[in-house]
């Protein structure tokens, strides 16, 4: 017979991950400034208590649901896929693309997961700091390595981050401009699974035809690179 110690953690756990999840919910429709405590509670079926005694506050628990969120979607979709370290660079980079997708793009009952990354870029709280810290400028460094190796680049060369955020745009612009794109082109509803593996493959394609023809060296030019500030 299991004590009363151990019958509790497994139950307060369970509470936790409900608050979580409930919260994720509540942000990701309102936003954290107008999400209530109250709101939180009564989807995760709890006291009302519940936040302040497993979180503190609305902010520390605000923090805590991005944390989650990213970690459940990295969880179910890994940056590479299961993809080998010693792959080509390009198969690499299709995988990040893929990935990033299925993250953004994620339907049932993750689907607050995207949603609630898109309102934290549209209205950052202090909680994207330590986010970008621990989460994002890991997966960026793996981006600009893979990037570096297509084009024979260092890692932090300045043309490679720019590189990197170009492949990143794409992937966003179909996320957070999907109200304009929708209607702009009424028979392309938003992609599901299939659809978003031929994203995949376009945004790769792109992506690879402009690395591979802004940095191939020309026949009878110098090598010499222009940097960001030449171009005009």
């Amino acid at each position: 017979m299991k004590s009363p110690v151990e019958t509790e953690v497994p139950a307060r756990d369970e509470t936790r991950r409900q608050l979580l999840e409930a919260a994720g919910e509540v942000f990701a429709e309102a936003g954290f400034r107008d999400a209530t405590v109250r709101e939180i509670c009564r989807r995760a079926g709890a006291n009302i208590a519940a936040v302040n005694y497993h979180f503190g506050d609305k902010e520390t628990l605000y923090a805590e649901v991005l944390r989650y969120a990213h970690g459940k979607a990295l969880e179910e979709y890994p940056p590479l896929l299961g993809v080998a370290a010693g792959a080509p660079p390009e198969e690499k980079l299709r995988a990040f693309v893929l990935s990033f997708l299925l993250r953004i793009f994620a339907r049932g009952p993750t689907a607050w997961h995207g949603k609630l990354m898109s309102r934290e870029m549209i209205e950052p709280t202090a909680a994207l700091d330590s986010l970008v810290e621990e989460r994002m400028r890991p997966m960026a460094s793996q981006l600009r390595q893979i990037v570096g190796e297509i084009v024979g680049l260092p890692p932090d060369d300045e043309r490679v981050r720019l590189c990197g955020m170009s492949v990143v745009s794409q992937c966003v612009f179909y996320h957070h401009c999907r109200p304009v794109i929708s209607r702009l082109f009424p028979k392309n509803p938003l992609p599901d699974a299939a659809g978003i593996e031929n994203l995949a493959d376009h945004i790769t394609r792109f992506s690879l035809a402009a690395m591979k023809h802004l940095y191939r060296p020309q026949p009878g030019k110098s090598r010499a690179r222009r940097s960001p500030r030449d171009i005009h």
